[in-house]
């Protein structure tokens, strides 16, 4: 059975996470289609490994070598599957990369995904941590996902509200986890679109190119440049993206800060509370472009964390922790990772 599945053993892993952390997996499965996984379940063998399910490698931080078994999800497939009076549905496999997703519905004369341009990951990744950027997130399209539930064997559907989607979370973060598997997801995008240009940088990038009404394409692209110019390629070096999450408190505490803070960062948020920057305070804190061994904090933005050639799991965490210490010692606040330590 393993061999039939090309289960591989001491898999090397250092490809395939963003940080580029050098780590191997114990066995070690691509899974193209339904059918693998359901073969993953039905061997004993194989069904009482632990599991760690892997999508583009973009939010992780590998502390070590893997036990068990890794799934590398590779599900391939877009296609527009229907429409209505609001929307187009396109549907794509969990294995397709995400920013080459966003280019092809844009390529396709669909809109609603642009902001999101340019994160790095996967399509079946990104409902997990609800992805966001530049205004949007992912649940504002996604219509519904497919998945497979390894404790019974069957596949299952899940609206947007059954995702219970917030700030970088969802279900597939609690009574999910460990247990579901996203196959494919389906978005709706609307047909009466608008440019989503409440985030500042963005509106004024665009309005510098003299672009008053812009198409879809003209956002992506001017998130693309936005994005180019502040977050390194991880291809280049090392990086998980924006690498803490941006604390939200009640009003109260942050009027506090800004009155011992005064160009402290902050965002209104609909419920009446407000996210902080957590790139500002990390920077208040000096650590934007510093070093602790052979993980740094990036030069052009203090949220992201970089492997500056040789990092371990642990480098990165132990930088992780000082700037949490520092954080919470200057401004009373608790930083919470995005990525998940492995």
């Amino acid at each position: 059975m393993t061999n039939d599945f090309k289960i591989q053993h001491h898999f090397p892993l250092q490809g395939l996470n963003s940080f580029g952390l050098i780590a191997s997996a114990a066995s070690y499965l691509q899974v193209d289609s339904l059918a693998a996984l359901q073969a993953v379940r039905a061997d004993p063998r194989l069904a009482s490994l632990p599991r760690l399910i892997l999508g583009g490698g973009s939010n992780i931080v590998l502390t070590g070598d893997v036990p068990g078994l890794v799934l590398k999800m590779a599900i391939k497939g877009i296609a527009i599957v229907g429409e209505d009076s609001e929307a187009v549905h396109v549907r794509a496999g969990a294995g397709e990369g995400w920013h080459a997703f966003v280019q092809w519905t844009l390529a396709h004369g669909l809109q609603g995904l642009e902001n999101l341009s340019l994160i790095p990951g996967t399509v079946g990744a990104a409902p997990i941590q609800n992805i966001g950027a530049y205004g949007a997130e992912v649940k504002d399209c996604l219509l519904s996902l497919t998945a497979f539930d390894f404790d019974t064997g069957e596949t299952f559907v899940l609206s947007r509200e059954e995702c219970r989607f917030a700030y970088r979370d969802s279900v597939f973060k609690h009574e999910w986890r460990d247990r579901a598997v996203i196959l494919d997801v389906t978005f709706a995008c609307p047909k009466r679109w608008q440019a989503n240009l409440a985030y500042a940088e963005l509106a004024q990038h665009l309005q510098a190119q003299g672009r008053t009404k812009p198409t879809a394409s003209e956002v992506a692209q001017a998130v693309i440049a936005i994005r180019t110019r502040k977050l390194p390629d991880p291809a280049q070096i090392g990086n998980a993206g924006s690498f803490f999450k941006n604390p939200v408190v009640p009003r109260a505490q942050r009027d506090a800060l800004l009155a011992t803070h005064p160009a402290l960062v902050s965002y209104a948020q609909h419920d009446g509370t407000f996210k902080l920057g957590a790139g500002w305070m990390i920077d208040q804190c000096g650590w934007k472009g510093r070093q602790l061994g052979p993980a740094g904090v990036y030069d052009k933005q203090a949220l992201v964390l970089v492997n500056r050639g040789g990092a371990t799991g642990a480098d990165i965490v132990k930088l992780a922790q000082a700037i949490q210490a520092d954080v919470s010692a200057r401004f009373g606040v608790a930083l919470e990772p995005e990525p998940l330590f492995i």
